[in-house]
């Protein structure tokens, strides 16, 4: 699972669907899971939360590090 593209997913859909940048404003976790299709342990989400958050803030720099960091867990090694 390439977790960068995951996030980029979910930022375009925030951007682009009112409904569920709500959705994910009042349950970001939810959100996110229902975007991604697997339910990820609880670090990996939270870290994949906070990085779209970021992300939607202008701070994108982060995207990188994250993905990079719980990449191996998903087989996938840069």
């Amino acid at each position: 699972m390439d977790i960068k593209a995951k996030v980029d997913e979910v930022v375009a859909k925030v951007k682009d669907d009112p409904n569920f940048a709500n959705e994910f404003q009042s349950n970001p976790i939810g959100a996110v899971e229902k975007v991604i299709g697997v339910d990820l342990p609880d670090d990996v989400i939270n870290n994949v939360v906070e990085t779209v958050k970021q992300k939607l803030s202008g701070e994108g720099s982060i995207v990188d590090k994250i993905g990079d960091a719980i990449g191996g867990l998903f087989g996938k090694k840069d």
